[in-house]
């Protein structure tokens, strides 16, 4: 019991799965809308995650930042002048924007423009003119909005609650926020302010439990359109506001599933979008004048990110289970691949579906080719939890596979993808709800031969960690080991020592603080439950976590040691997560040993 290291073995090779954490990684390009040769990406150089500009002209892609802990965090301004990149301290998440020279290299030009207090990032917005409307957040003020331009600096929205900056209109007049004002971060209400004074031009609201969100202004000057996202017919969908007469036009897909992202084609005829249908998501175009849907580019896997240039192309990350990600155009051509090794090849995944007690549950099935039944069993458990889990390409399931074990994952209850209904169900008892799902799937693959019973492994990280926990607590004749990457493992605590932006989210989901609905905090929190824990577990913390706070965890890790139960920590120097192929080696090594010497 307590804190361990990386196992010290040199292995004669790179092993596979070590060689797909250390395969080169890069982003979608964001491109400057009046130099769009001029674009912004993050990808990884020796191992490290960094901001890069892209010429797309030349290819020629160069490292704009070197940080010890990496930078991901970055955007461009319309010129394509700057490369603007967000700059916190050993992953903390606090910090201040900073900007350098496009093509200049690490520490070339830096400069901080805004001179505004470190905070929490809630979006940013960059004119044509150099007028910048930067979101922040922190424990005093909630959220604040500022509008930078000429040097000096002004408030233009200010809440307790939580809001995000979406976008900046091109003629620099009209600032959409989403914003939170009732009390609810997961149902936002959006608002268009005017810049000059920060009065309110439109307010869209559909009442509780219904959440509608600003996308992005047409990108055609003089043209007050706003692309919305909304949740009116339980799911995710678009509406195109006029903001100066209040019209709503709705953007009707007529194809299955719930929209995950959506941009405007330059001349603001029509829209990119991308749909979530069954753990896949794929991509449309619309033309808003004739109303006409067509589905484009790969027509399985996932496409992650997706960019609508100025020549009609699109640019887009895709993957599989099976094959790794790339940065091509819509015709399939590869734009922009990662520096070094590209990543081998994993197994695809298979589609499971359980009756569960809220309905029929989603799962997505790994498992080593031609292996029989019964495998050890890997539940991976997605974090967000407002996420879920899709046919891409990920390292850390296919580490698994390579070890013999099959891998499940399953968007449970709570998980994004299936509807609101289905997302906001978690809501009725926090934890307990998603781990019922959990355990449906679990005792399914049992049933069905592919899973042994006696070798079910629960893993996650983030709210995947959360449950991870939770389970060990409430199942504990089910699991026989656990891995919890950056948990909640004591919910006061966590949210007492949160940042801003989570507590507000906490308070959405459970209906108030933990000062106002006690009994529900403790109901859903992993160390009411500790006594019960039976299975070694180890937990994997970031020392400066923002979001799942290092001394919840120690709290937990503390009653663990005083009932005796196997248990070990592994402790690392960042946040929630890390930027660094090193880092993400070694606790990938961490949990391999571990299970190599718990599981039966």
């Amino acid at each position: 019991m307590g804190r361990v290291s990386e196992p010290e073995t040199v292995p004669e090779q790179v092993p596979v799965w070590e060689r797909r954490f250390r395969a080169g990684r890069v982003g979608l390009p964001e491109w400057a809308e009046d130099a769009p040769d001029r674009c912004v990406v993050a990808a990884t150089v020796h191992g490290v995650l960094e901001v890069h500009s892209f010429d797309a002209a030349t290819g020629r892609l160069r490292r704009a930042t070197e940080r010890p802990e990496g930078t991901s965090g970055a955007t461009i301004d319309p010129a394509g002048e700057f490369v603007w990149w967000f700059d916190d301290t050993a992953g903390d998440e606090f910090g201040v924007w900073r900007r350098q020279p496009f093509g200049s290299g690490p520490g070339e030009g830096v400069e901080d423009p805004l001179g505004l207090p470190a905070a929490y990032p809630a979006g940013l917005a960059i004119g044509r003119s150099g007028v910048v409307v930067a979101g922040g957040s922190d424990d005093e003020h909630g959220t604040r909005v500022h509008v930078v331009a000429g040097g000096t600096s002004r408030v233009l929205y200010a809440h307790r609650e939580d809001a995000w900056v979406a976008d900046l209109s091109p003629d620099e007049e009209l600032v959409a926020i989403s914003q939170s004002e009732h009390g609810d971060s997961r149902h936002p209400d959006l608002r268009v302010l005017r810049l000059s004074d920060g009065s309110v031009v439109r307010e869209l609201s559909d009442g509780p439990g219904k959440g509608v969100s600003p996308v992005a202004f047409s990108p055609v000057p003089g043209d007050a359109r706003l692309l919305v996202e909304h949740e009116r017919a339980g799911r995710a969908e678009l509406l195109v506001l006029d903001v100066a007469t209040g019209e709503e036009t709705p953007v009707v897909l007529g194809v299955p599933g719930e929209v995950a992202g959506a941009e405007w084609t330059r001349d603001g005829r029509g829209l990119v979008v991308l749909v979530d249908h069954h753990a896949r998501t794929l991509l449309h175009r619309v033309d808003l004048t004739t109303g006409h849907v067509e589905a484009i580019g790969p027509s399985g896997g996932s496409v992650g990110a997706a960019t609508a240039r100025p020549d009609g192309d699109v640019w887009l990350v895709w993957s599989s289970a099976q094959r790794p990600p790339a940065v091509r155009t819509l015709a399939g051509d590869v734009l922009l691949r990662a520096p070094g090794e590209p990543a081998p090849e994993s197994v695809p995944v298979e589609d499971v579906w359980v009756d569960g007690d809220g309905g029929r549950v989603h799962a997505l099935l790994r498992r080593p080719a031609g292996a029989e039944g019964p495998l050890p069993l890997v539940v991976e458990v997605h974090g967000g939890p407002t996420a879920h889990d899709t046919d891409a390409f990920r390292a850390y399931p296919s580490t698994w596979v390579d070890e013999g074990f099959a891998v499940v994952q399953v968007n449970y209850r709570g998980s994004t993808g299936y509807g609101s209904v289905w997302r906001d169900a978690l809501e009725a008892r926090v934890g307990h709800t998603e781990l019922a799902d959990v355990a449906a799937v679990a005792d399914h693959l049992v049933a069905t031969g592919v899973a042994d019973p006696q070798r079910l492994v629960l893993a996650g990280a983030s709210w995947g960690g959360y449950l991870t926990l939770l389970g060990l607590g409430t199942q504990p004749q089910r699991w026989a080991v656990g891995l919890a990457a950056v948990p909640v493992a004591d919910y006061v605590a966590a949210y007492e020592d949160e940042m801003e932006g989570l507590k507000a989210f906490d308070r959405s989901l459970f209906g108030g603080s933990p000062q106002q609905v006690p009994g529900k905090y403790e109901d859903a929190s992993p160390i009411t439950y500790v006594d019960a824990v039976r299975a070694p577990v180890l937990v994997l913390a970031g020392q400066n976590d923002p979001r799942c706070p290092i001394r919840q965890i120690e709290n937990y890790l503390a009653r663990l040691e005083a009932l005796g139960v196997v248990h070990e920590t592994y402790r690392y120097d960042a946040g929630h997560g890390s930027l660094l192929d090193d880092e993400r080696v070694r606790q990938m090594r961490v949990e391999l040993d571990f299970v190599r010497r718990h599981l039966p």
